[in-house]
């Protein structure tokens, strides 16, 4: 869709808003480019103005928690639901339940039961990898299809995936591995995969992004990363693993206490619905929205065409699971 079109739509969107004023300060844990557009359209739409800071969701939870006191943020958007499960455990965002949650899929309406309302799904990316089909087939190799895969002699040095201390991407394959191998497997899976390691990045998109500059063979990463690189031209190619894999559910949180409550309801309210869901595609960004009236891009990968986990959500995404989990790996894997 292009922008004036979603403009039309976004300005149809919630017309009670039309004559709105003040502020909103959102932090904003997707690309860039989405990040903006919303920000202009909603700004358009309402007359509320928008403070959009650009963080990681490592960043943005740190941020809202030395905030705690004195919050200075009202929304946090996007970025892998775990951290949001922990502000909403942690006390640091608000119960609100929108009118719109019926027509969210299921995924995103239980990420918000799970949070006892404190949180909602927004986007889903499932979990895999990317590969530059040009370096595959200069070095005869194959494409990974399979966890088991990505443990192959060829691709010794070859993988790229970030460290799941400051990524939201790597800790989902963690929480994803032990479930669908149980802990221990998924350690000793760990530990063999390190011998085909190359680099552990600090973000999530770096890997694949090295996977489409020909610096490495192959990432773990989000398949909509992949999917993006594809679409900008490079020689990228994707799958996900055959025995299964989990996915992120890039979530949204009002801030407990921020200082324009109203207008950041107006904003989750305004990014739920069908107009406000298209700026992901718009900034070639590929994960499948949480409102089941958004049309489907045919590059967004069918969550019904893939075999993923029943991922625990509320298990993996609570803070000292993720602390256990995190320490385990950097004491066995990184540091050994």
């Amino acid at each position: 869709m292009k922008p004036a079109a979603i403009l039309a739509l976004s300005l149809i969107a919630l017309p009670g808003l039309a004559s709105a004023q003040g502020q909103v300060n959102i932090i904003c844990s997707v690309q860039a480019e989405w990040c903006n557009m919303m920000s202009t359209v909603f700004a358009k739409s309402t007359g509320i103005k928008v403070n959009m800071t650009a963080k990681g969701s490592g960043e943005a939870l740190a941020q809202l928690m030395a905030e705690r006191a004195n919050p200075k943020t009202d929304v946090w958007f996007g970025g892998t639901g775990d951290p949001h499960l922990q502000a909403a455990e942690q006390g640091l965002s608000l119960e609100y339940k929108s009118p719109l949650l019926p027509q969210l899929y299921p995924w995103a309406q239980k990420q918000a039961a799970d949070s006892k309302y404190r949180t909602v799904g927004v986007y889903l990316g499932p979990l895999g990898f990317g590969f530059n089909t040009e370096l595959l087939a200069k070095k005869k190799a194959t494409a990974p299809t399979s966890w088991a895969d990505l443990l192959k002699p060829e691709y010794k040095g070859e993988i790229q995936m970030a460290n799941p201390a400051s990524s939201g991407t790597a800790y989902t394959m963690i929480a994803t591995l032990v479930q669908l191998m149980g802990e221990d497997k998924a350690f000793d899976y760990m530990k063999a995969l390190d011998r085909n390691i190359s680099a552990y990045t600090r973000s999530g998109t770096a890997p694949v992004k090295a996977v489409a500059r020909g610096e490495t063979m192959v990432s773990i990463s989000f398949v909509h990363d992949a999917t993006t690189e594809k679409v900008n031209g490079f020689p990228v190619g994707q799958a996900t693993p055959s025995e299964g894999t989990g996915a992120e559910v890039g979530s949204m949180s009002i801030v407990k206490g921020g200082p324009n409550t109203a207008n950041a309801k107006a904003f989750y309210e305004w990014a739920l619905t069908p107009g406000g869901q298209q700026f992901g595609l718009a900034a070639k960004q590929f994960q499948l929205p949480s409102n089941s009236k958004v049309p489907i891009d045919p590059r967004m990968s069918d969550p019904k065409k893939i075999k993923l986990i029943n991922y625990d959500y509320a298990k993996y995404g609570a803070s000292a699971e993720r602390k256990r989990l995190i320490a385990k790996w950097e004491k066995e894997i990184r540091l050994s």
